[in-house]
């Protein structure tokens, strides 16, 4: 049996980039977006999910979506910001972040595309990234914090699924 869960999930809706948002750190989720990941977050309770631990990219988007997660899954401890989740972040660096999460045995990664499905692929040992929707979590099981092997992949579900799991 694993030891270790990570949940894998990429930001929810956000606003665009543009003249209202000129840096990309800073777009917000738009409304829709909070209340589809309210529902989504809601089918993840439906699945029995548990977060020990909530990392996330600093970015404004993912910061907000992990809130929404760990409030929704009522974990305990707040989120932190990892800078190895911004886009283009290094896969070495974030298994050291997960590592250094102690005794978390059950930890979520919010990130952004690409690097959130690089890092779901170099998990499983698969080749190609996985394609992540905007909302969408998989739960990989690995057996350390800095897996010795590739891990197994659970479960990859849509928004559309989870918010068809919520009750």
């Amino acid at each position: 049996m694993a030891s270790y869960l990570i949940y894998l999930v990429r930001h929810g809706v956000a606003a665009e980039q543009g003249p209202e948002f000129p840096n990309d750190d800073d777009r917000p989720l738009t409304s829709e977006g909070i209340e589809r990941l309210r529902v989504q977050v809601l089918g993840l309770r439906a699945l029995d999910v548990r977060l020990d631990r909530v990392l996330t990219s600093p970015l404004l988007r993912a910061a907000q979506t992990a809130e929404i997660l760990a409030s929704g899954v009522r974990c305990a401890a707040p989120p932190v910001p990892v800078d190895a989740l911004r886009p283009g972040g290094r896969y070495d660096a974030l298994l050291a972040a997960v590592a250094r999460t102690g005794h978390d045995r059950s930890v979520a990664l919010v990130g952004h595309m690409p690097s959130i499905g690089e890092f779901a692929a170099r998990l499983i040992g698969a080749r190609e990234p996985l394609a992540f929707k905007k909302g969408a979590v998989c739960r990989i099981d690995v057996d350390r914090a800095m897996p010795a092997g590739p891990g197994s992949l659970r479960w990859f579900l849509t928004p559309r699924v989870l918010r068809g799991l919520a009750p």
